[in-house]
């Protein structure tokens, strides 16, 4: 049955209702910056910011010498010099001086809200940049200065698909690798990584992966057990992904990456691998041309592999 006639309801014309509207915004969306979080932090004081590494000489177990004997001096101990570029990465916003002081829900200010969501674009910026396969760049006219991702540092511990080659640090520049052939993500490709990672030294304590690949990992037959022990009546919990990852090497912490990663599982030694900052978050007023107020939100750093030989890739993965 209908409402009588001239019963005012909720679909009734009314300009005395209010609106419903909750004060509060609510967003999803990939933010998390693991890799950048994990690594350490450091000082630039150029736009161009170098460190050296240095290995030693193979073991030799033949090293035997006679009685007496005169020596030749061994061959040096070298440094080699090593470098990438700092990177201006800016955000830009504006609002008007109506928007400003009207009353909205949610948030107090429009400008202080655009400031926050562009400071967290800055650093997934930063993120992607550091995490992935990407030349550095020297600027030149038009060209802007860019800082090479530690995907492009790694050449000795690389495993790769059919075709694919290493980038690596060379002549002040650090190339980006070329992809192979894509080939399914195995735990043979985990453990003939890390066993050259560990003939060379490296100790990885960290595997970044996309989502499909940390699903995939997760599969893998040598995980520990996917069922808790429990105890009375309680119910059994069953997990159904891998956190940690126990090598013949030591322990991976698996860190799923959300937008970072697509064919490529990068192992980290976190301790060898940091973000130089040449100038920090920085957040400066434009100049307005109108009924407006505008910022540009800036920083200046770039990622340094303090030696490539701590970490390690397995890349070409479908």
């Amino acid at each position: 049955m209908t409402a009588p006639t001239n019963t005012i309801t909720s679909a009734t014309p009314n300009v005395g209702v209010r609106e419903d509207l909750e004060n509060a915004i609510y967003r999803v969306a990939p933010e998390e910056t693991p890799f950048i979080s994990n690594i350490g932090s450091k000082k630039a004081t150029s736009t161009y910011h170098e460190w050296q590494t240095e290995t030693l000489a193979t073991p030799d177990a033949t090293n035997a010498q006679l009685e007496g004997d005169d020596y030749t001096l061994s061959a040096g101990n070298l440094t080699t010099r090593v470098g990438n570029y700092m990177q201006i990465l800016a955000k830009t916003g504006g609002v008007s001086r109506t928007q400003e002081v009207v009353d909205k829900a949610g948030r107090a200010s429009e400008l202080a809200r655009q400031k926050v969501l562009k400071t967290i674009e800055l650093k997934t910026d930063l993120e992607i940049r550091a995490i992935g396969n990407y030349a550095s760049v020297a600027e030149s006219g038009a060209t802007t200065r860019k800082t090479a991702g530690i995907l492009a540092f790694i050449t000795s511990n690389d495993n790769r698909g059919s075709g694919g080659s290493d980038g690596g640090f060379s002549s002040g520049i650090v190339a980006a690798a070329t992809n192979g052939t894509q080939r399914v993500f195995t735990e043979a490709l985990v453990k003939s990584t890390l066993a050259t990672a560990f003939g060379n030294g490296a100790k990885p304590t960290q595997a970044y992966m996309g989502p499909t690949h940390k699903q995939q990992f997760s599969a893998f037959t040598g995980i520990a057990d996917i069922r808790a022990d429990v105890s009375g009546t309680g119910m059994a919990t069953i997990y159904g992904a891998a956190d940690v990852y126990i090598s013949d090497f030591g322990a991976l912490t698996l860190i799923p990456h959300p937008y970072g990663l697509t064919r490529d599982c990068v192992l980290v030694d976190p301790k060898l691998a940091s973000i130089a900052t040449l100038d920090g978050l920085k957040s400066k007023a434009l100049a307005s041309s109108g009924d407006n107020e505008k910022f540009l939100l800036t920083m200046e750093k770039g990622l340094v592999v303090e030696n490539q030989k701590g970490h390690a890739v397995i890349a070409d993965l479908t």
